[in-house]
């Protein structure tokens, strides 16, 4: 792991001069601490899901994918790291507002498979924890870049409008959700990223439960989802749901399988 003064020196977006990720607009920045990379955002409306005043868990799995994946790619660097697996649960529903705090430390860096954990905090409080499991890309074309998110300031440029809305998810019928690809929600490998993949999940689920919020959220992924729309469809029972996820523009293969477990009513 670096230093923080090596960290420090890691100042520059990935697409800092092509384009801007869409979850830059959640404000969340990272740093190093020691071994440690925290992350920090503040919670506005927009983060909401509908029909609540609860932060998304599909936005805690972005900000748990941003944090374990900026540590695997200091662990596998050059290579770039592909999220086998990620999973999210909660003690409680998740804050309304204040300052959620990101505390991501590595488990194993093995030869083959690189394990991350976090722990979720809200102005203080403990209200859940994350683990990602990452694999090095077999495409060795594909490098980390030099310089990573790191140490910048969160960015100025915040969401307008709710998250879904500004991805573009649109609801199909209740429990199918579709998602476009967008040119400012691609990761390292030009791919859907895995937060926007929990989004879907998240929406589908949702549509046939509204009003409620997750209490856990775990997603595998399959394979890449390299063209779009993704296509999410969900089924529930008794507060258990299960999304299946495929790329319709990549002869509707399977990328992603979620589950997911909702608060009470």
């Amino acid at each position: 792991m670096p230093t923080e003064k090596q960290a420090a020196a890691m100042t520059q977006s990935h697409d800092s001069g092509h384009r801007r990720h869409v979850f830059r607009e959640l404000g969340f920045a990272t740093t190093m601490v020691g071994d440690e990379l925290h992350g920090a955002a503040t919670i506005t409306p927009h983060m909401h899901v509908p029909g609540t005043t609860r932060l998304r868990t599909s936005i805690l799995a972005a900000w748990t994918d941003s944090v374990t994946g900026l540590l695997a790619s200091l662990a596998l660097r050059p290579r770039v790291p592909v999220t086998l697996d990620l999973d999210i649960q909660l003690t409680c529903p998740a804050p309304s507002a204040g300052q959620v705090r990101v505390l991501g430390r590595t488990v194993k860096t093995g030869r083959t498979v690189f394990v991350a954990a976090v722990e979720f905090q809200c102005d203080g409080k403990f209200f859940g924890f994350g683990t990602a499991s990452f694999m090095a890309s077999p495409n060795r074309t594909l490098q980390v870049p030099e310089r990573l998110s790191i140490g910048l300031p969160p960015s100025p440029a915040r969401l307008q409008v709710p998250l879904a809305q500004r991805v573009g998810c649109r609801h199909r019928e209740p429990g199918t959700v579709l998602l476009p690809r967008s040119e400012d929600g691609l990761n390292f490998s030009h791919t859907i990223s895995g937060g926007l993949i929990a989004l879907a999940a998240e929406e589908a689920a949702l549509s046939l439960a509204p009003g409620r919020t997750l209490c856990a959220l775990a997603l595998r992924y399959l394979q890449p989802a390299r063209t779009g729309p993704i296509i999410a469809t969900a089924t529930l029972a008794h507060d258990l749901g299960r999304i299946s996820l495929h790329d319709a523009g990549n002869a509707n293969r399977l990328t992603t399988r979620a589950t997911v477990r909702l608060f009470g009513e």
